[in-house]
């Protein structure tokens, strides 16, 4: 049997902390006529851009992984047979297409790799 007086004061307890962590992230203070002084989080909308930074970093590393482990000529064959199949892998095939940079990266990983061998 469970105590409701444990159970409430459990979901106080999440509820108060859930709304620390949405202050933490930033908030606005009024005032109130009666002198009150309220504090109410930013809302933000939509995706952050540390998120999308984040995303984008995440696919080059993947791609400079792919582009090192498996080299030029076998990298390209791969996205290529992508790019010949349905509409979604075709996407995944333009999105994984070898940029300058991924192989510039490539390249300097490469390099630094010979110095260790």
């Amino acid at each position: 049997m469970t105590n409701t007086y444990f159970t409430d004061f459990d979901d106080r307890t999440r509820r108060i902390e859930k709304a620390h962590r949405r202050l933490a992230r930033g908030y606005v203070t009024t005032v109130t006529r009666d002198g009150v002084i309220i504090h109410r989080p930013i809302r933000r909308y939509g995706p952050s851009l540390r998120g999308i930074f984040l995303t984008f970093a995440a696919l080059l590393g993947f791609k400079v992984l792919l582009y090192t482990y498996l080299g030029a000529i076998a990298y390209d064959g791969r996205v290529a047979d992508l790019a010949g199949g349905t509409v979604i892998e075709s996407i995944g095939a333009w999105v994984m297409q070898a940029d300058p940079v991924t192989v510039w990266i490539s390249q300097g990983v490469l390099e630094l790799l010979a110095q260790f061998n």
